[in-house]
């Protein structure tokens, strides 16, 4: 709650906890809770393994959270909760319910509907401060879409990315790659957010069950880290799974062992965005900058020990081996383990924030709050990309409370 009480705070008063709560329980079907905080006839369906289905590694983990004080939580999703728990997942039955299959699938009837798969946007046209349509190629042709509004939806890396081959973004970086500015934002693909998060890897012992096809991730672990006026800043997942890096070498069903993912879920820091290049096909730049400010690695380096200790639990005797990463001598001092943190630090696929919403009374503020880009007219960017800073959770469920929002926005003539 406090994440979306803070967006209000900064000049989006109709982003606040309270407000958000019937566009939440509109995206869900949760058959665990009924509750305020719980939908029960939205389209993404919610799962949550139950306690008999707990893989060994994931009850060993419970149990060590639980030996170790920190709380259990049935539900991650209460916004009072804390501790260890089931993670809330949208994958009843193994099928994850996308968004392709919980809103698309129930809408391709529509007359006024035109789903165009495989194109790539090149533009948005204008005329003058107003947006006309939207250049795309496909097959090989390139045509235009005309409309009375365009609502830009292509995520915190396509959205800015699209901007900015239009001729929206900072002046100087536009300039400086050869494209016509039509609207000076200086917000535009900055402050990229995410959730850095590292490995901690374990081999298990012999004769273990390794099961590539069984649920990987059943439980998370969310916390505050000391010192932190941030609650729960921090999550710890248990993998009943891990491989090597598929970025290095590793084959996505050969097993290695079993890992906690770490992750900070509300960093200090913040990347940015910029283009490559004028082509539309050509992947944007994307610098994370992760762990730059002290409190981001003092926080992840408390929760990779926090991570050991709980492996070192005997609830874990019979499972694991020894430990992979960090080494011993990664952990013998701060220096040692900040240097694998800085190598090993990842991405927890949460990028957001890249055109952040806000008054125009902030110069970096690239849309208000309905959505529209600011000094321009007959367009809108509905995604992660307008959140003003991160979420402390997945942002799945989030971004899909900011499409049911602006829907009633628009909906509602704003």
């Amino acid at each position: 709650p406090e994440d979306y009480d803070s967006w209000a705070s900064e000049g989006n008063d109709q982003w606040n906890f309270q407000k958000l709560i019937p566009f939440f329980n509109k995206v869900e079907s949760d058959p665990d809770f009924r509750d305020d905080f719980h939908g029960s006839d939205g389209p993404i369906v919610m799962h949550r393994f139950k306690p008999d289905t707990w893989l060994p590694a994931q009850t060993a983990f419970y149990t060590a959270c639980l030996d170790s004080g920190y709380e259990d939580c049935p539900d991650h999703n209460n916004p009072d909760s804390t501790g260890v728990g089931p993670t809330p997942l949208n994958n009843p039955g193994g099928i994850r319910i996308s968004t392709a299959m919980g809103y698309l699938d129930q809408s391709r009837h529509r007359l006024n509907l035109t789903i165009r798969p495989e194109c790539l946007v090149h533009r948005i046209l204008f005329d003058g401060n107003r947006a006309t349509g939207v250049e795309l190629e496909s097959g090989g042709e390139t045509f235009v879409v005309e409309a009375d509004e365009i609502i830009l939806s292509a995520g915190a890396i396509g959205s800015p990315q699209i901007l900015m081959l239009s001729g929206v973004g900072p002046a100087s970086h536009l300039d400086s790659i050869g494209i016509p500015v039509v609207k000076d934002a200086p917000g535009v693909g900055q402050n990229l957010r995410d959730h850095p998060a590292v490995w901690i890897t374990w081999r298990t012992k012999e004769g273990f069950p390794l099961d590539g096809l069984a649920p990987r991730m059943q439980l998370t672990l969310r916390y505050t880290a000391e010192n932190s006026d941030l609650r729960n800043d921090m999550k710890i997942s248990m993998q009943s799974f891990a491989t090597e890096p598929v970025n290095q070498g590793g084959g996505r069903m050969e097993p290695l062992g079993i890992r906690m993912t770490s992750g900070i879920y509300l960093a200090a820091g913040a990347g940015e965005l910029r283009l490559e290049s004028a082509d539309p096909a050509v992947q944007p730049i994307l610098d994370y900058n992760y762990l730059k400010e002290e409190s981001d690695v003092r926080r992840l380096r408390e929760s990779v020990r926090i991570c050991v200790e709980l492996g070192e639990h005997e609830s874990f005797k019979d499972i694991i081996q020894e430990r992979i990463a960090p080494t011993d001598a990664e952990l013998e001092s701060d220096d040692a383990l900040d240097e694998w943190i800085q190598r090993v630090v990842t991405t927890s696929q949460h990028i957001s924030c890249t055109c952040k919403m806000g008054p125009s009374s902030d110069p970096m503020a690239v849309v208000d709050q309905y959505g529209k880009v600011h000094g321009l007219e007959g367009l809108r960017v509905v995604d992660a990309s307008i959140m003003p800073d991160c979420i402390r959770a997945n942002t799945n469920v989030t971004t899909l409370m900011i499409g049911e929002r602006v829907s009633d926005f628009i909906q509602n003539g704003n």
